[in-house]
């Protein structure tokens, strides 16, 4: 039988947003990646287009490991108070849309996508090549949103959890600081990829990517573990 292989992806930038229950004028974030925005992540590195299947990409097991919490800010927008120019340059008026939205500010973290067969390995290599060479440029779950740095950290013989716990600390902050706090680090996994009978599952909203499609995307909900081990 052979024997399982993580890849690891850094996710750091000076704002991140993972959304997965926004709805019109309110635009939350979760305190994680989400694995519906990860696989869409990586499916622009790729090249794929939203008419392309996502199956291979979202049957990969998937793991976050939090370096550094950051800091739930709120966005207050207000649009259509004057007009707002068009792309044609028209002038369009209409009444005032309100909408807060939520982000992560200086946050980073470790994110794992866990191999179990061959065919999953292979995809674990295109999938690690594309994020170095990316078809489409890579954002932070909003396309305001850009990366600090390449995001691959490379592949590691090594189950989901055990990759994450080993992987490298990130660099420092703008302030010199590596982790927000210094206690125990928080670590989010698919339910099924980690066996730890007393941990308590919980369903993390829609977040299983059936399709991308921009008139009918579709996601199913996901199950996950919260594990809390020392800070290395």
């Amino acid at each position: 039988m052979m024997e399982v292989c993580t890849l690891l992806v850094r996710l750091d930038g000076p704002m991140q947003a993972w959304g997965t229950d926004s709805r019109f004028s309110i635009r939350e974030t979760r305190r994680e990646p989400t694995k519906s925005g990860v696989v869409g992540l990586v499916a622009a590195a790729m090249g794929r287009e939203r008419s392309s299947s996502i199956d291979d990409i979202s049957s990969l097991s998937f793991g976050v490991r939090v370096d550094r919490e950051g800091r739930l800010l709120r966005d207050f927008h207000t649009a259509g108070k004057d007009g707002f120019y068009r792309a044609s340059g028209s002038v369009e008026r209409r009444n005032v849309i309100v909408s807060e939205r939520f982000y992560l500010a200086d946050a980073c973290f470790t994110v794992g996508l866990q191999a179990h067969h061959a065919e999953e390995r292979a995809l674990l290599e295109s999938i690690e090549v594309a994020l170095r060479h990316p078809v489409w440029p890579l954002y932070l779950g909003r396309r305001a949103f850009p990366l600090a740095a390449h995001p691959a950290l490379g592949k590691v013989e090594l189950p989901l959890l055990e990759a994450l716990r080993s992987a490298p600390s990130p660099p420092p902050d703008h302030r010199g600081r590596r982790r927000h706090d210094t206690g125990l680090q928080r670590y989010v996994l698919d339910a099924d990829a980690v066996e730890v009978p007393e941990a308590r599952r919980v369903f993390a909203g829609a977040d299983m990517p059936l399709s991308f499609l921009s008139n009918g995307r579709r996601y199913a909900t996901r199950e996950t573990v919260t594990l809390r081990f020392p800070a290395t």
